[in-house]
């Protein structure tokens, strides 16, 4: 296929940027999008031009780091799917491209299509954890847990952190990938000792990053290439309210 792709650039996070046109030839539709990219670097390198920033890691749709805008959805136009395994046979010979980082005040462009996903980890870090006391290794079946209540912590503990969800929002709301954090330790025994500060911390750091107020458009959940679900909002804000029913801290 020959493509023509509208790429974002941008030299770092104070100048300006814009869309830059390219032009790729001979790409196979059994290539990955990111090796199309690749293809378009390698020959950007052979003409002497700088190649084009983009995050990427395990290119097996697991660590997130392929956050891209493809014609205006966050991972492109195939449904359940990370940037790396969306294939070009999705694409047609002739098409236009354009690609575009993730858009949010709490994303900064750090060059290019990679943004700073930086404020997921600090949100992380301000709760998103179980404490765990040092001695021996507990038995796995030590505290029996119902089917129904494992698999929902299972469904929400898998996502990847990629940030499609705030891409997709229009208020650039985190509150889908904050409230599968929630409710993946408050579901289970071991995440009960820190149930209340928890969500209370998250969602105050939440936002301090700066990112939007959730109102329940639903695209956040579209998007996500893991399916996370909407259900997992209502559990967060059942949890917030009953932290803070309770709760010291009254700011």
């Amino acid at each position: 296929m020959n493509l023509t792709l509208k790429v974002w650039r941008q030299k770092n996070r104070v100048s300006e940027g814009g869309i830059v046109d390219y032009k790729v030839k001979d790409i196979s539709p059994d290539m990955s999008f990111l090796e199309m990219l690749d293809v378009l670097n390698e020959d950007l390198l052979r003409q002497g031009q700088e190649p084009v920033a983009f995050d990427h890691d395990c290119r097996e749709g697991i660590c997130g780091s392929c956050n891209l805008f493809i014609n205006g959805r966050a991972h492109g136009p195939e449904q359940g799917t990370t940037t790396c395994q969306l294939h070009m046979r999705k694409f047609s010979d002739g098409d236009t491209i354009t690609i575009e980082p993730w858009r949010a005040a709490a994303f900064p462009i750090n060059k290019d299509l990679s943004v700073d996903r930086s404020a997921f980890d600090r949100i992380i870090q301000a709760g998103g954890y179980v404490s765990i006391n040092t001695g021996g290794t507990p038995d796995a079946n030590e505290i029996p847990i119902p089917k129904n209540i494992a698999d929902r912590a299972f469904e929400a503990a898998t996502c990847i952190g990629c940030g499609a969800c705030v891409a997709a929002c229009k208020n650039a709301s985190a509150m889908l990938f904050v409230s599968a954090k929630v409710s993946q330790l408050a579901l289970l025994p071991q995440g009960h000792i820190e149930r209340k500060t928890r969500v209370e911390n998250m969602v105050a750091q939440m936002d301090k990053e700066g990112f939007g107020a959730c109102t329940n458009i639903g695209s956040c959940a579209a998007e996500c290439p893991v399916g996370i679900s909407l259900e997992n909002i209502a559990t967060l804000n059942q949890e917030f309210l009953s932290a803070k029913a309770t709760s010291n801290n009254l700011a």
